[in-house]
């Protein structure tokens, strides 16, 4: 290996290190947004919480999605340490222009575009069917995002229902999916990751009954009655902390997952790199986007965290706690699946559908409206940068 080589490798790095700085500061915020906006919390310790919670979701969920932005958006070619370098930058200075700017950057259109675009310059085929799947996760996540916080802020907000039964069941429905999602640190026959249910499942042993395993069953079972016991003893004691305390803990549930699903956004570009030609294992790649998430959540992060929970609308405990159950679904699924996303897109979507519950004079419109544009502005320009920015450093450096 030349000496050119290593000046990529820790070229690639650094440039790593500063889009996961930017993915801290940026996408890895909103999910305290809400809390903040409910007075909740403070702006300055959910900047800690972030950084600490999305590390340990970076390590132990980012493998998946690192994967697909790395191999999965360009045919018939693999991504170069200049490559890799030259997307990563791209997407790092659209992330770091929203911390900036109070616009949140959507990190998944930015990197995406980003290692499209150096892809193309490098020669590759485009991935259809890759985007195609994408791009319809891209375009359901603000209907069902907002749809669904919408339905669970009405529900929160009936008289009919009262909040010691409302708010335990919602801690139900998220203590179940809990126990499903999968985890680096979970052992799994068949795949990398595994979850608490299929963990308990393999352990006994038990037989399928018509297709269907009683104990991943039991075990999902168990972890919703703890979720609705705890929280409601927590709000039959006082409605408001019991509340306050579950937008706390969902809170930090989705700040996880949004470390999860936002690390392979830095991660990706480098699986080439550092999982084919340096010869290391996955974990040290995931490890090195972790410290980046957790350095730029704690510096970067209150700025973006006012404009998300001030200027979006105006929360309340209820409505923001139906902003992020939405949000921690979501984010689930797209691990699941393979999908990189946008959590800006999910929380702020949640954010408005919560708002829209109460009416819509806590929702700025125009603020919605250049938001929108915004983002397709960036995964259009990302495109075309990367392609154009790859061609310049590869003629003047006289290498791929």
């Amino acid at each position: 290996m030349t000496m050119a080589f290593w000046v990529l490798v820790v070229l690639a790095t650094v440039t790593g290190l500063f889009m996961a700085w930017s993915l801290g500061a940026n996408s890895n915020s909103p999910p305290f947004a809400p809390a903040i906006g409910a007075n909740a919390v403070s702006t300055m310790r959910a900047a800690f919480l972030i950084g600490i919670l999305a590390a340990a979701g970076a390590v132990t969920q980012g493998g998946s999605i690192s994967e697909t932005v790395g191999t999965d958006l360009i045919l018939g070619t693999t991504i170069t340490p200049l490559a890799a370098t030259t997307g990563l930058l791209v997407a790092a200075t659209f992330m770091t222009f929203g911390v900036y700017s109070g616009y949140p950057v959507p990190a998944a259109f930015a990197t995406t575009g980003a290692m499209v675009g150096v892809g193309l310059s490098l020669g590759g085929a485009p991935a259809f069917e890759t985007y195609r799947r994408i791009g319809t996760f891209w375009l359901l996540v603000p209907p069902v995002s907002g749809g669904l916080a919408y339905l669970t802020a009405t529900l929160l907000r009936r008289d009919d229902v009262p909040e010691t039964v409302g708010v335990p069941l919602l801690a139900a429905v998220v203590a179940a999916i809990l126990a499903h999602i999968r985890l680096g640190v979970i052992p799994h026959p068949d795949r990398a990751q595994g979850s608490v249910a299929e963990f308990a499942s393999h352990a006994l042993g038990s037989p399928s009954i018509f297709g269907v395993d009683p104990a991943l069953g039991v075990v999902t079972v168990v972890f919703a009655a703890v979720g609705f016991l705890y929280i409601r003893r927590k709000v039959s004691a006082s409605v408001d902390r019991g509340i306050r305390s579950f937008l706390l803990v969902l809170g930090g549930i989705v700040a996880f997952s949004s470390g999860g699903s936002q690390v392979g956004l830095a991660t990706g570009p480098l699986e080439e790199l550092y999982g084919v030609e340096l010869g290391l294992p996955g974990i040290v790649l995931l490890t090195i986007g972790a410290m980046g998430i957790l350095a730029g959540a704690w510096m970067g992060a209150p700025r973006l965290l006012q404009a998300t929970s001030r200027e979006y609308a105006q929360l309340g405990v209820r409505r923001s706690i139906a902003a992020l159950v939405p949000g921690f679904i979501i984010a689930q699924a797209a691990i699941a699946l393979g999908i990189p996303i946008s959590f800006n897109n999910i929380i702020i979507s949640g954010v408005i559908g919560g708002g829209l519950a109460a009416g819509a004079a806590g929702v700025s419109r125009k603020k919605i409206g250049v938001t929108i544009t915004f983002w397709l502005l960036t995964l259009a320009s990302s495109i075309g940068i990367g392609f154009g920015l790859y061609r310049l450093f590869s003629t003047l450096l006289g290498i791929q």
